[in-house]
């Protein structure tokens, strides 16, 4: 019973820390964040947080920033999985 008990404890804790180290991760790298779109005053809407506009070169900069950002992440899962052997 105890070897269970044990068993289900590193299942739950691997699974909780696995998530906050990837909510981590998120965090430090930005990932999900969107741009502000709320009103100036002067009828323009704001400009996204981080200085980029919404020319069509800023958006494909931040869609590869974001398609790396997707590599590193499932790189340091599969890291992490292969560490587990």
């Amino acid at each position: 019973m105890n070897q269970i008990a044990n068993m289900v404890m590193r299942i739950f804790l691997r699974k909780v820390i696995s998530k906050g180290m990837d909510k981590g991760f998120d965090m430090a790298s930005g990932v999900g964040r969107k741009g502000r779109k709320a009103d100036k005053g002067d009828g323009e809407p704001a400009a996204p947080r981080g200085g980029h506009g919404g020319s069509d070169a800023d958006r494909a900069e931040m869609e590869a920033m974001r398609q790396n950002q997707k590599r590193a992440k499932q790189a340091m899962r599969v890291t992490r999985r292969m560490n587990k052997f």
